[in-house]
């Protein structure tokens, strides 16, 4: 596997080493002693989370809060999403910026999203399968996002926001503004 550290402290784009051959092919998606050594720290996952959208599908951008706080390594199955994530740490010099990426099944690359990011997503393929480990469980009462056309992160999402498709719960998420001092 292949890791570079992004230009947000801490994340990290994993490159899978392909086997290929007339039957199809095989990589290993997650060698625990090989990405602790390859990120520099321990990181225990104890929940994987998978799901299936289509086309214009926009999820995010969500994180946890406090103790709660996950870091989350992300990949797709199946399909394609531009993937984005943001620095909510507020002493990071990168605190506020955001970090985009095209995770597909082609290249089967993934993004590792250390605590203190909101995460989220846009399917660019029907029926595209999204998978991601998470070193925290879930915790509805630290759950926290992000409004996805928030005008200071200014995301370009690479729709216009009529073809989007997003719950009704993510339209109402509150700006980064009124959740952090720039």
């Amino acid at each position: 596997m292949i890791v570079k550290e992004t230009y947000l402290k801490g994340c990290f784009i994993i490159t899978p080493k392909i086997f290929e051959d007339d039957r199809g092919y095989f990589f290993e998606s997650f060698n625990e002693k090989l990405f602790e050594k390859e990120i520099g720290q321990q990181v225990n996952f104890v929940q994987d989370n998978q799901s299936k959208s289509n086309r214009g599908v926009l999820r995010g951008l969500h994180y946890q809060t406090n103790n709660h706080a996950q870091a989350k390594l992300v990949r797709v199955i199946k399909g394609k999403v531009l993937d984005v994530c943001v620095d909510l740490r507020v002493h990071s010099k990168t605190f506020g910026k955001h970090f985009s990426i095209l995770l597909d099944d082609v290249t089967h690359q993934q993004l590792y999203i250390p605590k203190g990011f909101a995460h989220g997503f846009v399917v660019l393929e029907d029926n595209t399968l999204f998978s991601y480990k998470c070193d925290a469980f879930y915790n509805k009462a630290s759950e926290s996002g992000i409004i996805f056309n928030d005008k200071d992160l200014n995301i370009d999402w690479n729709f216009s926001e009529d073809e989007l498709i997003i719950s009704d719960k993510d339209k109402l998420l509150p700006s980064f503004k009124s959740q952090f001092k720039l």
